[in-house]
């Protein structure tokens, strides 16, 4: 897996405080901007926060580049609809060369399994292969392919739809694969926004598990927040 941060709102801390200052300011956005303290900013950004006023939250966005995750991953992160994806096409995209797939933890440590899975998975991309030689197109030989299979796709979030994933997605309840891109995405957008991501992650970071009988027992600390 590999998950890199294309792209930012330039200084989107100043960016969310600005859009929240401007509704109280005789002044316009593009001053607010350029003139206001860095200690006026963090205590705009505090009030945001503790208020839950984050519709300001929105002006700012994030665009991360995930490659060598499986499409089981990506049918349950396009379920988090206020997001824009562009994910790698399998209509399109001719897979002559192989198929990468990726291999669960308790597969891939067990060598039985491994070699079933392993068994399973080519038999598939050869039936794959031998479709497309026969002309099949590949948006029908595509059928065949497992949920296993890597994909790679582009993901944008605004600020508040960020948080609300990472408080999913962290959660040591989330799915493995998953859980993992999300702790990473959490590592490459803290720096970014140190007092915005203060308390991101799962629940437990910042409150109480909200999972009751589900909780998995074990909530993070500050320090592990996203490990």
């Amino acid at each position: 897996m590999n998950v890199e941060l294309l792209y930012h709102t330039p200084d989107p801390e100043r960016a969310i405080a600005t859009a929240a200052r401007l509704c109280y300011a005789p002044v316009g956005a593009a001053e607010l901007m350029e003139t206001m303290p860095d200690e006026r900013m963090r205590s705009v950004l505090s009030t945001i926060m503790e208020s839950g006023h984050y519709s300001t939250l929105e002006h700012a966005s994030y665009t991360f580049a995930i490659d060598g995750v499986s499409r089981a991953l990506t049918h349950q992160l396009v379920r988090h609809r206020i997001a824009s994806f562009n994910q790698q096409s399998q209509r399109y995209v001719k897979f002559t060369k192989g198929i990468e797939c990726v291999t669960p933890a308790s597969i891939g440590g067990d060598a039985a399994s491994k070699k079933t899975f392993d068994e399973a998975i080519s038999v598939v991309v050869k039936a794959y292969e031998t479709l497309l030689a026969a002309g099949v197109p590949p948006e029908d030989a595509r059928y065949l392919l497992p949920n296993a299979a890597e994909t790679k796709i582009v993901v944008t979030m605004n600020v508040r739809e960020l948080l609300h994933f990472f408080e999913l997605r962290c959660c040591k309840r989330a799915q493995w694969e998953i859980r993992e891109m999300a702790c990473r995405m959490l590592d490459l957008a803290i720096p970014t926004a140190p007092f915005i991501f203060m308390d991101a992650g799962a629940p437990c970071v910042h409150a109480t598990c909200p999972e009751g009988k589900m909780s998995c027992g074990h909530p993070y600390d500050s320090v592990s927040r996203s490990k």
